[in-house]
């Protein structure tokens, strides 16, 4: 299991027309990985007040995130992974922990990573040290993805029925949540070791694709979250 990542990922927000027209040009030069489409489910940590999300919606030069993710439906042989994304100058790094779900029955984070010794496992212990961070967010999709047939650090995701939820915390009922985007429309990420292939500059050209700046956490704060905490407090400050 790859444990380290360094990259550079691009997001573009696309229409199911554009999705098809991209994949069929995709299908000249890359495959579906191996598990085809699936589901990802994500658990985010952040502070009480969502200080996490709030200071990377900033967009400083550097920024980070913890989650807890989990492919497919989650049961007692799954395996999940612990990251620690962080971003630098348009950087991506990312680093992994793969804890099998018996570990987390009866036992936190937190103390599986203290008594893990491993350079990985102190930094993410360094991080909870450093931020008084819990569980806050469920964030789930369906991602078909796929691979470079000659360049083996070229990927092409797409995301779709992004959705979350601020309570039941659990990976058990992945079908529940709130929609993040609008209905039609997917999340394409390209994420590449260097440079984007000229064949695929061309093929985001051609059909008009444009990247945009968007986290599926950071949407879901502004949209969704920041909202309600807005209402709230009118509604105490009307009180």
């Amino acid at each position: 299991m790859q444990s380290i990542f360094k990259r550079y990922e691009k997001k573009y927000l696309v229409t199911e027309k554009q999705c098809n027209a991209f994949k069929g040009i995709l299908a000249q030069y890359m495959i579906p990985d191996q598990y085809g489409e699936y589901l990802v489910q994500n658990l985010y940590y952040d502070t009480e007040n969502w200080d996490v999300i709030r200071a990377s919606i900033e967009k400083p030069i550097y920024k980070e995130k913890m989650r807890l993710r989990c492919y497919g439906i989650a049961n007692d042989d799954s395996t999940f992974y612990l990251e620690l994304k962080k971003k630098y100058e348009g950087v991506v790094y990312k680093r992994r922990i793969a804890i099998p779900s018996e570990s987390l029955t009866g036992g936190s984070v937190r103390n599986i990573v203290s008594t893990t010794p491993s350079q990985i496992s102190r930094e993410f212990d360094f991080y909870m040290q450093s931020n008084e961070v819990s569980e806050k967010i469920y964030i789930a999709y369906q991602r078909l993805a796929f691979a470079g047939l000659d360049d083996t650090g070229l990927r092409v995701t797409f995301d779709s029925d992004i959705r979350f939820r601020l309570d039941d915390l659990c990976f058990s009922n992945s079908n529940a949540g709130e929609a993040t985007i609008p209905e039609g429309k997917m999340v394409m990420e390209i994420k590449t070791l260097g440079g984007m292939p000229l064949w695929m500059a061309s093929a985001l050209s051609e059909n008009e694709i444009f990247p945009i700046s968007f986290s599926k956490f950071g949407i879901c704060y502004v949209d969704h979250i920041y909202k309600q905490l807005f209402e709230e407090k009118k509604v105490k400050v009307c009180a």
